[in-house]
This record gives structure tokens, C-alpha cells and sequence, in this order.
């Protein structure tokens, strides 16, 4: 079957569909999720029941792109900075010096065990050596699982933040294949332009955007959302134009916003949770029918030899390397190397080769592919055991509940209390966005004059407002007056 206009979304809705519907029974089997997608990707494609020939690289690496910027985006606005700033430098660390550290020991041992040149090993080594940001977050949230000591924000900063690396390791291997006379020097400049400007961009649109959706007045709730859609390609095209790297931008831009107070962040963490999942099934949906498994097949024997080794021998040396300067429990690392999920990022950057037209493209494609589907079947099936095996799994019934989470799950509160505001109080005329409350208090109505008003961030309160709210404890409370600038009711 040929996609054209007319049948593209009646395949897609359908593809779609029956994503949905299988996924939601997977984990009763213990199967991720982002397998069965791939599969009914590859079912759907030329060498399945389907028949749907799709072969389109560039394609397939626009809807890669425009997939990524959806799932690092809404992983960044979950990132909660309180947990992650104490493990801040260990997160930066493995998402830099661990994914360099991977890609040269892969690309060593791609170099001793096929024919491959240096620099066609350390091409295939670069892009699958990065956690995979869709797969990390996929598994561990659907799993609801919960790690000691920081480990899961460690895990998710590190997926978050080391595609760039990844990403600019591929570019200066592919460079140095196409073109073995390239200085190394420029590649170090351009090393350096990529990640100084992405940080730097990130942070710059973040504070912009985050002035823009607070000062904004659209009327309208559910045009924030599609604003800060909007913010997000900003941010990544502008970086990218100007040389710098756009996943890293729009990462840091995201997780300065997730932990910022918003008009409308509950309705804007919800959207983003939707497309998300969304994009992770388009992802992997468009890369099953991109693969052909036939051409796989010859190159099982090596992608299995290159992905057995992946997992134990270049992701723990590369951990423990990097790590090696921390205090840190040897569990702890064991289970940081175990979580070294490949998934759709490396079949991403792996469409690099084939667009630059390689010798050994389509063999480094298959071979990515495959480490891929092997590193999710056999690490993303594992990881509560593994967890309670190393002993770093929280407990059922002590499972903390994230920040982010709170606008999201709408869990309920304990108490619920009325503060009328005196003319005299700090609250008067501010928004009430600007009032900063804490996560852990919602005003739900405001008594105006004899009538109700529901409240929204850029609600503006008045003198004699009554404010009910819904909050967690009596600390919430103390920090509700000491805002509002009123002596605590007793």
C-alpha cells in the first residue's frame, strides 16, 4: 500500500487505534509499551501484513526531530529542580563525559570485530550512546517506579540531557568519515559553539517565555498551552540557527518553566503529558514502518555481539568512570549502568548516515536498530527486578508523589479553608500567579460582592475577597498567611 493524502489519516488513526488499545494490556505481560509500537510499525510496513511502504529517511528523521522536541519538553517540565540540583553535577557528568566515554569504548570494540573503518566504529558507537529520553521516561513512569536517594532524578536528568552530547558526537564522526582532512580543531569549536550556545539559549528563552505566558492576556485557557508550543519550536529552531544545539535549549528552557510558577500550568502540564505520549507512538510507530526487518535478519549475529556489550561492558565502565569521584553506593552505580535504555534517539540519529549517503549506512542503521528493540526488551522488562534486587526500590506504600504531579493526578487535598483578604493585605490587586503560593494550596473559588468567580493565574484579587482553598496540611496554611501577609487564624 502506497500512503497518499487520502488514506494517510485513515492508516494513521488506525495505527493509532490499535497502539492505544494493545498498549494499555502490555505491562500485564510485562512488555514495554515502546516495543509494541515498533512492532505494529514493522507489521504495518513493506515486510508485514500491511504492506505500507514507507522509506522515506528524511521523512522519518523530520518526524524524529519534531517527536524529540514534544517528549524532552514535557521530561524537562516534570523535572523538579529541588530534587535534581543535589545530583546536578552527577546527571551533567554522565550526560558528557559517559556518553563520550561509551561511544569510544563501543567504537573500540565495533572496530576489533568488524570491518569497519575507525571512524565508521566510533559513528556507530556516538549515536547509540546516549540514553534514550522517550524510553527512560516511558518505562519508569508507567512502572511508577519509585528509587532511594535521588536515583530516579539522576536517571531522568542524565536521558534528558545527554542527547546533544550524543548528537554532536554523531555529527563530528560522520564529518570525519565524509571528510577524514576535517581539522580537529573546528571540531572542537564546533563541540564547544553547540553546547555553550544551547545551554546558554535554553536558559535565555526560559526566563523570555516565561514573561510571555505570564504577561500575555489571550482570554482564552486553552490557547496557553499552544503558545508555549510555539515558545518550544522558537527555541529549538532560533538555537539551531545560530549554531548552537536545540535539544539541549529546549531541555533547559523546559525545566526552567516546570519549576516556575504559570498561568494555566496545570492545564499546560496536562497537554504536554498527552502529546508526549503521542509523539513517543508516532516516534516509534514511523520508525518500525521505516525498518525493513528482512535486512535486519543478516545482521542479528553482530548486533547482538555490539549490544551484549553495550549493556555490560561499555555503559558500566563509562558509569563507574565518570561517577568514580562521587560518594556514591556501588547498588547505586550498578543500577545507574543498568538503566542505559537505547531507544528511538540512536534509530533517530541513525538516519544521519543514510541522508549523508555512506557506504555502510543502511548496515549501521539495522545494526542501531536492532541494539535498540535488544537494549528495551531486555533492560526495559527488568527494571523493577533489578530494583528490588539491588535493593534500591522504595516500598509501595512510601512512594513519594512529584510535584508536577499535583496538577496533573488533581489529588485531593485534607483541608479545605476560607481567608477573607483585609484591604491592607500584600494580596490586593497582585494576580494571583504573582502570589507565589505553594504547590501544596489551590484556591478553587473566590466570594466576590455576594458571587463566585472562578479563579485562574491571572485572576486579579481585591480587598474583601474570601479565598476558598483546598491544601495538603497545616504547614501549607502557615505559608498561605505568611504570603498573604496576615496573622495565622487561631
Amino acid at each position: 500500500m502506497n500512503l497518499t493524502i487520502e488514506n494517510i489519516l485513515l492508516v494513521g488513526s488506525l495505527l493509532l487505534f490499535i497502539s492505544i488499545v494493545v498498549g494499555k494490556t502490555s505491562y500485564k505481560f510485562g512488555v514495554p509499551t515502546l516495543i509494541l509500537f515498533l512492532t505494529i510499525g514493522m507489521l504495518a510496513g513493506s515486510d508485514g501484513i500491511g504492506g505500507i511502504r514507507f522509506s522515506d529517511s528524511k521523512m522519518a528523521q523530520f518526524i524524529g526531530i519534531v517527536s524529540l522536541n514534544f517528549i524532552l519538553f514535557s521530561g524537562g517540565l516534570d523535572t523538579n529542580w529541588k530534587a535534581v540540583k543535589p545530583i546536578l553535577k552527577e546527571g551533567l557528568v554522565l550526560s558528557t563525559i559517559g556518553v563520550l566515554l561509551t561511544a569510544v569504548s563501543l567504537g573500540t570494540f565495533v572496530w576489533f570485530v568488524t570491518d569497519f573503518t575507525i571512524f565508521e566504529s566510533m559513528l556507530l558507537g556516538s549515536i547509540v550512546s546516549s540514553t534514550d529520553a522517550a524510553a527512560v521516561f516511558s518505562i519508569l513512569r508507567s512502572k511508577n517506579l519509585a528509587l532511594k536517594n535521588n536515583l530516579r532524578p539522576t536517571l531522568e536528568l542524565e536521558s534528558g540531557s545527554n542527547d546533544p552530547m550524543a548528537y554532536v558526537l554523531t555529527l563530528t564522526f560522520l564529518t570525519l568519515v565524509t571528510s577524514q582532512d576535517e581539522s580537529i580543531w573546528k571540531i572542537i569549536l564546533m563541540f564547544l559553539q553547540q553546547m555553550i550556545f544551547g545551554g546558554v539559549a535554553g536558559f535565555a528563552f526560559g526566563k523570555l517565555s516565561k514573561i510571555i505566558i505570564n504577561k500575555i492576556k489571550l482570554g482564552f485557557e486553552g490557547l496557553y498551552p499552544v503558545l508555549v508550543i510555539a515558545l518550544m519550536f522558537i527555541t529549538f529552531s532560533a538555537t539551531d540557527l545560530f549554531g548552537g544545539n536545540g535539544f539541549l535549549a529546549i531541555y533547559i528552557c523546559s525545566v526552567y518553566l516546570g519549576n516556575q510558577d504559570l498561568i494555566h500550568k496545570s492545564t499546560i502540564l496536562k497537554m504536554f503529558d498527552g502529546i508526549a505520549w503521542l509523539m513517543q507512538i508516532v516516534l516509534f510507530l514511523t520508525l518500525g514502518l521505516l525498518v525493513f526487518p528482512s535486512q535486519i535478519i543478516p545482521y542479528m549475529g553482530i548486533g547482538l555481539l555490539i549490544s551484549v556489550f553495550l549493556i555490560l561492558v561499555a555503559r558500566p565502565i563509562s558509569v563507574f568512570l565518570s561517577l568514580m569521584f562521587f560518594k556514591m553506593k556501588l547498588r547505586r552505580r550498578f543500577y545507574i549502568s543498568w538503566v542505559g535504555l537505547r531507544g528511538a534517539v540512536p534509530i533517530v540519529f541513525a538516519t544521519y548516515p543514510l541522508l549523508a549517503g555512506i557506504d555502510k549506512a543502511n548496515i549501521i542503521f539495522n545494526i542501531v536498530f536492532f541494539i535498540s528493540v535488544t537494549s528495551i526488551l531486555i533492560q526495559g522488562t527488568t527494571l523493577s527486578i533489578i530494583a528490588k534486587w539491588l535493593n534500591v526500590a522504595l516500598p509501595e506504600e512510601v512512594k513519594p508523589i512529584a510535584e508536577n504531579d499535583r496538577y496533573i493526578l488533581n489529588l485531593p487535598k485534607s483541608e479545605m479553608e476560607e481567608i477573607t483578604i483585609d484591604p491592607g493585605s500584600f494580596a490586593v490587586e497582585k494576580r494571583i500567579i504573582d502570589l507565589h503560593f505553594p504547590r501544596s494550596a489551590f484556591i478553587v473559588m473566590i466570594k466576590r460582592n455576594k458571587k463566585f468567580v472562578r479563579p485562574g493565574g491571572s485572576t486579579v484579587i481585591e480587598a474583601n475577597d474570601t479565598l476558598v482553598l483546598l491544601l495538603d496540611n497545616e504547614e501549607s496554611l502557615k505559608e498561605v498567611h505568611t504570603i498573604l501577609d496576615q496573622a495565622p487564624i487561631t
